[in-house]
């Protein structure tokens, strides 16, 4: 099944960085979608089918705490899965990352290991 994924994070650096860790851990992706912050990221969901969204939370405009607000309001998008990828990982932004409807937290920095095995565990099928 080849994926439609939607990778939102201000770093044109860690998006090309996500998309070649993808690459590595073998998941098939049809086509890729890119936003540097939350209100675009919200564009993105408007504009195309998304299976999967990868988050940043510290970004300018508008952060992740708030694209996963506002996406999990918007009823076509509140079963898209979403998993955050983040510098902070404590016990405190995991669980309000998780409360507003994230599925999935990757610490960075990360392999391309644990992000087909985050992708595998929240989409529920293997993607060989």
């Amino acid at each position: 099944m080849a994926l439609q994924i939607l990778i939102v994070d201000d770093s044109p650096a860690m998006r090309s960085f996500i998309r070649r860790v993808m690459k590595l851990s073998g998941i098939e992706v049809e086509q890729y979608f890119e936003a540097g912050n939350g209100e675009e990221g919200l564009a993105q969901l408007a504009a195309n089918p998304i299976d999967a969204v990868l988050t940043d939370i510290n970004m300018p405009v508008m952060d992740g705490e708030e694209f996963v607000r506002k996406m999990r309001a918007d009823g076509a998008h509140q079963s898209t899965p979403v998993i955050v990828i983040s510098t902070d990982a404590t016990t405190h932004r995991i669980q309000t990352m998780q409360e507003l409807g994230a599925v999935g937290y990757l610490q960075k920095p990360f392999g391309p290991e644990q992000l087909r095995n985050e992708l595998d565990r929240v989409l529920g099928v293997g993607h060989e």
